[in-house]
């Protein structure tokens, strides 16, 4: 698996085994801390996961960025929150006819979002489905289920489709996400959220060398095996935060689209190889 807990694609590589690249994250920090204070990638990602949903493809086109923030992780969430905002403004400013076309096939609401982006806690968003009749352990990560109800209960209550959830439970998260220090059962971490689906997942790093071993051992990572990576912030890093965008998935849920196959060209799924 990987350095996040996603199953990669083995391969031989001259005689040496090698995976296909299921997230540029640790060469993300790896540029921050060249002192390139924001990175950005966009290309394929696979992912060896038998996952036969509507919404996870096994090669996607990713958008991942990183960036360096002076006071509080937020810096990075608001930025993302303003890349967002822009994203869906200019899709529907210079797509309105191709957008059209689509939904006399297909046939959605159009997606509501608003400039302030509403932002919960996760306790908060565990208290607003408990206060709705679901379930959820304050210590575990959201189910589907009640990722999709928190999605309609922020529609129904705040007007938008578009959300963020933060501060994440320590066991949701990688061992390279940074705890929180007022309560270190959480993490400065976020997930973004359209139509109740999760389409973006970030934190921030920990850029301690010390703390990141200490982390990784706890989560059962053994240090030797990414020492490269832990090596990157012995003389230093500057705080930062970032996460990875699956752009087919944003499209979907921005067109209410069922299924993601529907908007990739050449979905490749478990059982879907060849085009």
């Amino acid at each position: 698996t990987s350095e996040g807990g996603a199953e990669v694609f083995k391969t031989d590589y001259f005689g040496t085994e090698a995976c296909l690249a299921q997230s540029p994250q640790l060469y993300k920090q790896m540029g921050v801390t060249c002192d390139l204070e924001r990175v950005f990638e966009i290309g394929p990602v696979f992912r060896a996961e038998k996952s036969f949903t509507p919404r996870h493809l096994c090669e996607f086109t990713g958008l991942d960025l990183e960036m360096a923030f002076y006071e509080h992780y937020f810096e990075v969430v608001d930025t993302i929150c303003e890349l967002f905002g822009y994203i869906f403004e200019n899709l529907n400013k210079t797509y309105s006819k191709e957008i059209e076309a689509v939904r006399t096939q297909y046939p959605f609401e159009d997606f509501v979002f608003k400039k302030e982006v509403p932002k919960f806690k996760f306790v908060e968003a565990c208290d607003i489905l408990k206060e709705a009749g679901y379930e959820q352990n304050p210590h575990k990560d959201l189910e589907t289920e009640n990722e999709e109800a928190l999605g309609k209960i922020v529609k129904e209550k705040y007007g938008t489709d578009f959300f963020v959830v933060y501060n994440y439970p320590i066991e949701a998260r990688p061992f390279y996400t940074m705890l929180n220090p007022d309560d270190p059962e959480y993490t400065h971490s976020y997930d973004f959220f359209m139509r109740g689906q999760e389409i973006m997942s970030g934190a921030q790093r920990i850029h301690d060398p010390e703390m990141l071993t200490e982390r990784a051992i706890a989560k059962e990572v053994p240090p030797e095996t990414i020492q490269d990576y832990i090596n990157c912030f012995q003389y230093g890093a500057y705080p930062h935060a970032g996460g990875g965008i699956g752009l087919e998935r944003v499209l979907k849920l921005f067109l209410g689209i069922h299924n993601i196959r529907k908007c990739s060209m050449f979905p490749r799924d478990p059982k879907r190889l060849t085009p």
